[in-house]
Parts: structure tokens; C-alpha cells; sequence
């Protein structure tokens, strides 16, 4: 064989292995996730070092201010803008991006201080939800602590959107640098039957043992279905009890589906001593919490050389959670990784991590701990819709914050909201609005009949006009409504009287007209309460005028139509009649103008019938003569003889 044509083998068996490469799971020919990266404030999009990721400029905001801004730690990214938002723009504000993948996504917020702010008195306190379910609330002193500048989850986005809420609670103005949206496998951190759409994983802490830096998953190559996780450095659990390692060698099975740890995160570790061979750590949590706890391993210890030689349990919080830890035997060999994952519930304010030794010294790679957060059930669609209507018609000023979803988190629901949540929905329900003397104007929408669950309205004492919507009368379900002291016009619509548990009804102080719908009196009857009074144009009821000749709108359209049929029945009859008196007239004139030989004719037909009678006449006396002298010669003979 040739040596050309043996190069050519090579090539094509080398184009064929890398195809094939290309077409395995988890390779790097693999679809690169969905990211977005938000640098907030910024006008245009920024680059960052040392890796080049790029942060598109800010949008999709509601509210807020751009400002400069002053990155609290380390691990905020290096961007010079923020967006604050004061109380003037409502107590909730929100991110609103479209066009997102349905998936699970790895959510972070990094916080920021505007530099004009005095951070001592005025450090700004909040809270932050994704999709409607709170994920973190800041504490006071959160910017003396480098890990506590950012927030994360772990959440899934079913509807292309992806809403991240911030909620003032009155100490200071929220403030946001960043904003990340980063999409991870759709099996990512599954930790039990409990896991998926209804759950959200609020990262509580993630260390690297053994580790002298702080880094992200790009500062270690990570893979980008990762999630680009940032992970806490500690070198030591208790001082000079213990000692860190470091390896260069290559770990096997760390990078793989579903959570696609980065390599380097096993290549140290933290180790017991022969003083001390346990390994203890313990940190702060909120009580009452359930939290999946997800350990990593990797035997780099030269000393270990095979199954057996280290063995040790972990203990959480006083339960045993993994007896007879042998990582060799459980990974499947040396420098192979190893993750084992549980669900702990926490009653207190401490989980402690305890790595008691059975054989030779306890070891450790790698430390995540996350909340295990309920997601929340958001509001029916077609409900949120209604009041977003409501708030375009009204005007709405931004103090109301009416921003995110209405009745989620349910420690911020919307001002003047009420909720209830339906259990057979799933879905929470706005049950009573209350805007009551906020000095809103505008007209009420024919979209408020979409609020169908609402069993109170309250919107008395404003400037509100307009007609009362006809559509009102859908919302079935509705026992109060108070229009009162507004500038309401027009009649009352029928409607209302399709509201069988309407108990109030309070129109006073309006400027309506017309007639009380008789169904709407009627309720009277059966112990309702109305107020009608201080509208001069109503009748009908007891209390009020009676009609006469006044008439509700719809009458006086009745009557107007009606007049106008009857002019026009008049006006056609008119004009027939003077086309008929036009015609006579046109024939009398015809005949004047014929009269004299008319006259003539009429004398010679008279001369004619005249001459005609009396050659008539003439001829029945000749007729007569002759048969007289007929019948005297018949009759002769006889007299003869």
C-alpha cells in the first residue's frame, strides 16, 4: 500500500471518528443552551474579562432608574451601571423577558449600591421572586458578606417568559446590576419524586473544598449545560484539624448529564488528620425548610489504592443520611467522581454536615445545599389581563406597583387586590377590588367582566365617568358594588339585574338618568341594599321621582326612531298625494284647452241622434198607415156581403 493512499485512510478514519464524536451525547458539538445575560441600566450591550461573556444592554424593565453603579464583591461582574428603583415606582417591579425556551434555567440576580446612596444608613432591604415564588429576602448586612450578593435558583419556565420580580419592603431602594437566565438540562438536580414544576431550588450554599479561589463554572472550562454555578472556595473546615489537597490528574465521570460538574471541582479536596480524622461543617438555615443536600467525592488521595482502605459515614444533623461511604467502590474506581444526594427537613437554624471515619481519614470535594421552595400557583391569565385593563383605563399611578403577578408572592399581592385560590384551578382568583378614594380617573373597561370571580367592587370617591359597563352584569358571582361619589353618566344598564347576590348596590352621587331597571328594584324585595340618591335623572322606585314623561335612554332612542319612521310615512304619503293633485290639475288644463271642438262634436252628435229618432218616428207612423189600411182591406169582403 501506498504511503498516500495510507494518509487517506487515516484522514477518512479520522473524519469518521470525529463525526461520530460530534453525534454522542454530552459532546461539544452539542446545541449550546439558551442564555441571557442582562447588564442592568446599560445602554448599550458589555463585554466582561476575563472571558469575553457578553451582557445584552438593559430592557424588558418596568419602572427604575439607570444609575452608576458600585459592585459589592468580588463575584458581582465587573459592570459599571445598575437599576434602582425607588417608592415612586411602586413597591413592585419586574423583568419581563419573552421568548424563553420552555426548560429549567438556572436564575441569578446580583445586587448593586448606587454610589450617591449612603450604604450605612440606607442599605437597601427586598425581596425577589421568579415567577411569582420568592426566592431570597435580603438581610440587613448582607453587603459585608461577598456570597450574599447574589441570589439564585433553580426554576422551571413553561409559558416563554420569564418574570423576575423585585419587592420594596421599605428599607431602601431595591437595586440590581445583573441579571441572568441560563439554561440547564431538563433533569438537572433531580432529587425525588417531589422534583419538577411544582418546586423551585434556591442555591443556600455551594463550596469547593480544598479549593485557594472562588470561581464560576467558566473559570473552570465547565460545560455550558452547567449552568455556569459559582462555587465558595474553603481550604479548611476547622483550622489545622484538617488539611487541603490538590491534584492535576483527570477525573473521570465528572462533566456528564445531567448536572455536568466541571472537572477541576474534583481535583481538590479537604481531608482529615490523624488528630482529627473526622470532617465537620455546619452553616445557618431558615427552620421549617426541607433542603436536598448534594455531596461530591473523588479519591485523589495517593495513599488510597484501592476498595476498602477509606470507609467512613455521613451524618446530617444527627441521622445517619449515607452509611459506609467507600468512594472507590461507589464511583467505580480512583480519581472517578462520585455525587450522593438527600433530602433533609430542618426544624432548626443549623444543618450540620458531620464525615465520621471508619477507616483511615474522612474526604470531601464539594458541598451544594439548596431550599427546596414550593413554586407558587400564579393568577388565571384571563384575570391578570382584566386588571391590566382596569389599569390602563383608570390611569393607574405608579405608586400602585401593579406589576408581575396580582396575587404572587402572596406577601406582595397588588394594592387594592384581593385573592383567593381556587383549589379546583390550582390558580388564585381575584375575589374583591378595593380602590376607594385614590383620586383615579378615566372610564371603566368592558374587560373588568373578565375579574368573574369577584365578589366585591369598591371604587367610590374618585373621578371615575363614563357610562356603568353593560358587561358588569356578567360578573355573577358579585354581592357588592360601590360606585359611589364619581361622575358616572347615562342610564343604568339592565344588566344589573342579572346580579341575583348583589346585597349592595351604592350609585349615590353620580349623574345618571332614567329608569331604575324594574329587576333591579326588584332586588329590593328581597332585602338588598341600594342607594340611588343625589342622581337627579333617576326614577321608577320608591324614593325617587316617578318617570311621566321621562324616559330611560333606550325609550328616548325608541322614541326618536319611532318619530322618524312616522315623518317618513308622512312625507311619502305627502308626496303622493301632491302627485296625484298634479296630475288632475295637468288633465283639467289638458281639457280647457280642447273645449271648442269638443263643444262641436258634441252638437253633431246630438244633430245626428236627432235626424236618427226622427226618421224613426217617421217610419213607425208609415208602418202604422199601412198596416191600418191592411187590415180594412182584409176585412172588406165581408162588409160587402
Amino acid at each position: 500500500m501506498s504511503k498516500h493512499l495510507l494518509l487517506l485512510l487515516l484522514l477518512r478514519l479520522s473524519l469518521v471518528i470525529a463525526l461520530l464524536s460530534a453525534a454522542a451525547p454530552g459532546s461539544a458539538a452539542r446545541s449550546r443552551p439558551y442564555a441571557m445575560r442582562i447588564s442592568c441600566g446599560a445602554r448599550q450591550n458589555v463585554h466582561t474579562a476575563p472571558t469575553g461573556t457578553q451582557w445584552y444592554k438593559d430592557f424588558a424593565y418596568t419602572g427604575g432608574v439607570p444609575a452608576n453603579a458600585t459592585p459589592p464583591s468580588f463575584i458581582t461582574p465587573k459592570l459599571d451601571t445598575l437599576r434602582y428603583f425607588p417608592m415612586s415606582s411602586g413597591p413592585e417591579n419586574c423583568y419581563n423577558i419573552n421568548r424563553v425556551p420552555n426548560g429549567h434555567y438556572l436564575v441569578r440576580i446580583f445586587f448593586g449600591l448606587v454610589p450617591e446612596l449612603d450604604v450605612e444608613t440606607s442599605e437597601p432591604l427586598f425581596d425577589v421572586s421568579v415567577e411569582g415564588t420568592l426566592i431570597c429576602s435580603l438581610k440587613s448586612g448582607w453587603t459585608n458578606h461577598d456570597e450574599e450578593s447574589f441570589c439564585e435558583a433553580i426554576a422551571v419556565l413553561t409559558d416563554g417568559t420569564a418574570s423576575i420580580c423585585f419587592h420594596s419592603t421599605g428599607h431602601g431602594d431595591p437595586a440590581i446590576i445583573a441579571i441572568e437566565i441560563l439554561q440547564v438540562d431538563n433533569k438537572a438536580y433531580y432529587f425525588g419524586p417531589d422534583w419538577g414544576e411544582g418546586t423551585m431550588l434556591r442555591a443556600a450554599e455551594r463550596l469547593s473544598c480544598g479549593d485557594d479561589k472562588s470561581k464560576f463554572d467558566v473559570d473552570y472550562d465547565g460545560d455550558h449545560w452547567g449552568g455556569d454555578r459559582f462555587w465558595n472556595y474553603i481550604t479548611t473546615f476547622r483550622q489545622s484539624a484538617d488539611r487541603a489537597i490538590k491534584v492535576q490528574t483527570a477525573i473521570k465521570n465528572a462533566s456528564i448529564a445531567p448536572n455536568f460538574y466541571p472537572e477541576a471541582l474534583y481535583q481538590t479536596a479537604i481531608v482529615g488528620t490523624d488528630s482529627k480524622p473526622d470532617l465537620e461543617y455546619s452553616f445557618d438555615v431558615d427552620p421549617n425548610k426541607n433542603y436536598s443536600v448534594w455531596l461530591h467525592f473523588a479519591e485523589i488521595d495517593k495513599s488510597v489504592t484501592g476498595v476498602g482502605q477509606r470507609v467512613f459515614d455521613v451524618i446530617i444533623n444527627g441521622d445517619i443520611a449515607f452509611p459506609d461511604v467507600d468512594i472507590v467502590k461507589l464511583s467505580g474506581g480512583l480519581y472517578t467522581a462520585l455525587v450522593l444526594n438527600t433530602t433533609v427537613p430542618v426544624s432548626g437554624r443549623a444543618l450540620d454536615i458531620n464525615l465520621y471515619p471508619k477507616n483511615r481519614h474522612a474526604l470531601i470535594s464539594a458541598i451544594e445545599v439548596f431550599e427546596i421552595i414550593n413554586a407558587e400557583s400564579k393568577t388565571v391569565v384571563d384575570e391578570v389581563r382584566g386588571l391590566q385593563s382596569l389599569k390602563r383605563a383608570l390611569g393607574l399611578p405608579s405608586r400602585f406597583g401593579w406589576n408581575g403577578d396580582p396575587c404572587v408572592p402572596q406577601q406582595h399581592p397588588w394594592t387594592g387586590a384581593d385573592c383567593q385560590l381556587d383549589r379546583n384551578l390550582n390558580r388564585w382568583v381575584i375575589d374583591g377590588l378595593g380602590l376607594d378614594n385614590q383620586g383615579l380617573s378615566g372610564v371603566l373597561p368592558n374587560d373588568i367582566s373578565k375579574l368573574r370571580h369577584l365578589q366585591s367592587i369598591n371604587l367610590g370617591g374618585n373621578s371615575i365617568g363614563g357610562p356603568i359597563p353593560y358587561s358588569i352584569g356578567n360578573i355573577t358571582s358579585l354581592e357588592i358594588l360601590d360606585l359611589s361619589f364619581n361622575n358616572f353618566n347615562g342610564s343604568i344598564p339592565e344588566s344589573l339585574g342579572q346580579l341575583t347576590k348583589l346585597n349592595k348596590l351604592d350609585l349615590n352621587g353620580n349623574s345618571l338618568s332614567g329608569r331604575v331597571p324594574a329587576a333591579v328594584g326588584g332586588r329590593l324585595l328581597h332585602g338588598a341594599s341600594f342607594n340611588f340618591t343625589d342622581n337627579k335623572g333617576l326614577c321608577g322606585i320608591p324614593g325617587l321621582p316617578t318617570c311621566g314623561t321621562h324616559l330611560t335612554n333606550g325609550q328616548k332612542i325608541g322614541v326618536a326612531i319611532g318619530s322618524i319612521v312616522a315623518l317618513l310615512l308622512i312625507a311619502t304619503c305627502l308626496t303622493c298625494w301632491w302627485k296625484r293633485r298634479q296630475n288632475i290639475l295637468r288633465a283639467q288644463r289638458i281639457a280647457a284647452r280642447d273645449a271648442p271642438y269638443a263643444k262641436a262634436r258634441t252638437h253633431f252628435s246630438r244633430d245626428v241622434q236627432m235626424a236618427r229618432h226622427h226618421s224613426q218616428d217617421n217610419n213607425h207612423h208609415h208602418n202604422h198607415n199601412h198596416n191600418h189600411t191592411r187590415t180594412a182591406a182584409e176585412n172588406g169582403p165581408s162588409l160587402l156581403s
